[in-house]
């Protein structure tokens, strides 16, 4: 009978968007296809848009009651693809898909940039101190861990120890490696005092992609004993694979070393040449204004560039994995959801 209703609603949204180039709105489904590396940065560019965090309460519950009313075929006459697609955005932007409970605006896929960018400047802030390095370091990932809570897989349930345990890991190590090479850099007798400076600049990117990579494999290690769902042509459950998991893992592993690349590394060769020129060097007082804003352009081209690499659904063949999976479907490939 759902599915009725929504292929009525479909027909009547097709109906209305005779003259437009938005794509047939499919419910749940991304907008953009996900075979291609451009298709999945415009699905995430729609993910991480900042625009979502001003949606009033208002606007919100229309989004939720247009889709619900897609979902049910009651679509009002006249509603478009694009009215659709926006809602699903709204929707998808600010609830989570598992719990539709509202998440913390700075913890949203689309408050990572405007509320991490911040703490990027911290990081790659010139003669750090042992008290700042540490503390932007633990500012960083305690934002990391919250978002990745905030945005987690919440069908099944994770206790809170899993958590905390991957807190504790990324934030222990990224100190530790940060502190670490900051004292080699000092104690580096070759080094000029202009070279350590730029040196010391790049010091955040190794600290924060090794963090990253422990943060992962703590927080889902239960994925590894476990196994993870994987699913037919059809959307049907398969069954669950180890082999599935260590795939995701290191999809994601990879995603989260590349993320901090373009923001960790572009900004201090950017901001070493800009601080060359004579309108820093006469006005610095404009040092961290103009590194704030290279800062935020690094990182709003990193986000979806990373997170676009391996597509969010993830395919693989039935040949790799367990025999009981490979028996359970006749599908020569099966997906699983790799996570963010």
């Amino acid at each position: 009978m759902a599915d009725t209703a929504t292929t009525a609603s479909a027909a009547a949204a097709s109906a209305a968007n005779a003259s437009t180039d938005a794509p047939p709105f499919q419910l749940g489904k991304p907008r953009f296809q996900q075979t291609s590396f451009f298709g999945r940065f415009r699905h995430f560019l729609d993910i991480i848009d900042p625009r979502t965090l001003f949606v009033t309460e208002r606007r919100l519950r229309e989004a939720v009651q247009l889709l619900e009313d897609y979902k049910h075929g009651t679509l009002r006459p006249g509603v478009t693809n694009e009215q659709l697609w926006s809602a699903q955005k709204i929707k998808q932007a600010i609830l989570h898909p598992d719990t539709n409970e509202k998440i913390f605006m700075p913890f949203r896929m689309s408050g990572y940039i405007p509320f991490g960018t911040p703490i990027v400047v911290g990081l790659l802030l010139p003669n750090q101190t042992l008290a700042s390095t540490v503390f932007w370091q633990w500012l960083n990932q305690s934002h990391n861990a919250c978002v990745n809570y905030a945005n987690r897989n919440a069908t099944k349930p994770s206790p809170a120890s899993k958590f905390i345990q991957g807190y504790l890991g990324a934030v222990i190590s990224a100190v530790s490696i940060a502190v670490g090479l900051n004292v080699l850099v000092q104690k580096a007798n070759k080094f000029t005092p202009a070279t350590r400076l730029l040196v010391q600049r790049f010091v955040p990117f190794p600290a924060v992609a090794s963090a990253n990579i422990c943060n992962v494999v703590l927080m889902r290690y239960g994925e590894l004993e476990e196994g993870i769902d994987v699913l037919d042509g059809d959307g049907n459950l398969v069954g669950s694979s180890k082999i599935a998991a260590r795939h995701a893992l290191l999809e994601t592993a990879l995603t989260r070393v590349v993320l901090p690349m373009p923001i960790l590394v572009l900004p201090p060769i950017v901001m070493s040449m800009l601080e060359r020129t004579a309108l820093l060097q006469a006005r610095p007082r404009l040092l961290l204004p103009v590194q704030s804003l290279v800062c935020l352009a690094a990182f709003g081209l990193a986000l979806p560039l990373a997170i676009s690499l391996f597509p969010q659904m993830s395919e693989i063949e039935t040949s790799q994995l367990e025999p009981e999976i490979a028996r359970a479907t006749s599908s020569r490939t099966v997906v699983y959801n790799k996570g963010l």
